[in-house]
């Protein structure tokens, strides 16, 4: 008799599931005018999953094996429908602003944030595959949203077409991976390379794993589609981009590389190093010349992501503390940024050049010392957030005696002050231009919660980073 799976640790991701069909057939009776409707139910969805994931504990596993609630996937679990609910707030008036706004958006940012826990909780490698494409197909349609713009149809199919590359690229390492140990399972894969002397084919296989989720997170050298979605897709979309599905592909690398190949330490530490460091300086040089702030926030979460890495290839508990300390800094910092940026509009339509903000501290005082206070945090200037996040993981790089990675990343951090702080003297010390609209109050709620969050960490860290180490030792 075939006894049936426990399907209490995966209650949040059914819940969202089965809402996500209500919402299909809510929609297709109703037409547009249930897009408000909607909205609210997409919210009330993410805060009811929220409550759920918030409510586990202990570490339990289901599904056959495919399926693993602890610590660690309730705390980025936590960070990805943060990530949601901001991106589907920020999007609201904007869209439907621009008339783009159609009832599918909502069900397609809950879709694809079903995907996104399930990559969070995948322990093996069919459960992975399935929440990743599951994530994927909703945001390839997301990209394009706007589909009277070129721009968007065009950020939109560059994804699709490489989104499909690399997810070809996971499934044949995943494959390779299975015919050299046998099992799809992390923890089998990880009793099969205890020996910490993989085969050749293991490693070939485990190096196309790497590409497959270097793509999902941006880093390099998979980063290429990263500027042009960012500035083609419609401003909202771009942020949930930058927020909700980074906090899932970075879970998903960690899971993957800690949990699967313990064994092989030495041979995967190669790969994320040198993608950390490329990430790094990629980001950090080609973010100099650009003059629109979606592509400059594009390069700036590509050199993020390179930081975060650095905090992985430690390969140690505090290391992996130190990449969920740095991944929440990010959400709140990117989120505010991007709060910023939909506040960029003149006479209802929106600007994207950095020159735009010339002189805002003279117009939009408390806009200007929000977006200032983000750059700061992202150059990793203390006391602010951000440099928390990198003195996080730089030290667990320090103590894995990565000290050349290390020095690598403090480099480019100062590199990358350039960029940042260029975008604080246009505010300040420009000419001032003509002031922005009023910001629609959804924007204006996001870029508040997001600076308030960011100015607290800056001055209390250790509650974040303590939760951050409860959670990292499920992992070990």
């Amino acid at each position: 008799m075939t006894t049936l799976p426990a399907f209490g640790p995966a209650l949040p991701e059914i819940v969202m599931a089965l809402g996500a069909i209500a919402m299909v057939l809510y929609g297709a009776i109703q037409g547009e005018r249930s897009t408000r409707t909607l909205e609210i139910a997409a919210l009330a969805l993410l805060a009811l999953a929220l409550v759920l994931v918030l409510r586990g504990e202990g570490k339990v596993v289901t599904f056959n094996g495919a399926f693993i609630a602890d610590g660690f996937g309730r705390f980025m679990k936590v960070l990805t429908l943060i990530g949601a609910a901001a991106a589907i707030v920020l999007s609201a008036d904007f869209l439907r602003r621009d008339g783009a706004m159609r009832f599918e958006f909502p069900i397609l940012v809950i879709l694809a944030t079903v995907g996104m826990m399930m990559m969070i909780s995948a322990s093996d490698l069919i459960g992975l595959y399935v929440g990743l494409e599951l994530q994927s197909l909703a945001l390839y349609v997301v990209a394009a949203f706007d589909r009277d713009n070129p721009r968007s149809t065009e950020a939109g199919l560059k994804y699709f077409v490489l989104g499909a590359l690399s997810s070809g690229m996971l499934l044949y390492g995943s494959s390779m991976v299975y015919g050299f140990t046998g099992t799809v399972s992390y923890a089998g894969i990880a009793e099969a390379v205890k020996g910490g002397h993989p085969g050749i084919g293991l490693i070939i296989g485990l190096v196309f794993v790497a590409a497959g989720v270097a793509f999902k997170i941006s880093a390099v050298p998979f980063h290429m589609w990263t500027p042009d979605v960012y500035e083609g897709a419609p401003t909202p979309v771009a942020a949930f981009f930058a927020s909700a599905p980074k906090m899932a592909a970075m879970a998903m690398t960690v899971r993957i590389f800690v949990g699967a190949f313990p064994g092989a330490l030495h041979d995967w530490q190669q790969i994320i190093v040198f993608m950390s460091i490329a990430s790094m300086a990629l980001g950090a040089f080609a973010a100099i010349g650009q003059s629109n702030i979606k592509r400059l926030l594009a390069y700036s979460s590509i050199a993020n992501m390179g930081y975060a890495l650095v905090g992985l290839a430690a390969g140690t508990a505090a290391g992996v503390q130190g990449v969920m300390t740095y991944m929440a800094i990010y959400l709140a910092t990117t989120l505010a940024a991007f709060a910023c940026v939909l506040m960029m509009n003149r006479n209802g339509k929106p600007v994207e050049e950095i020159g735009e903000l010339a002189g805002l501290s003279r117009t939009n005082g408390w806009m200007a010392f929000a977006m200032s206070m983000m750059m700061f945090s992202l150059a990793g200037i203390p006391p602010l957030a951000g440099f928390w996040a990198k003195w996080y993981v730089f030290l667990a790089a320090i103590e894995a005696k990565l000290y050349v990675l290390a020095v690598v990343g403090v480099v480019t951090s100062v590199v990358g002050a350039y960029y940042y702080l260029r975008i604080v003297k246009v505010i300040y010390f420009d000419d001032a231009k003509p002031a922005f609209d009023k910001g629609d109050a959804g924007v204006r709620t996001v870029l508040l919660i997001s600076a308030l969050f960011v100015l607290v960490l800056s001055f209390l860290p250790a509650p974040l980073f303590d939760s951050a180490a409860a959670a990292a030792k499920s992992l070990f």
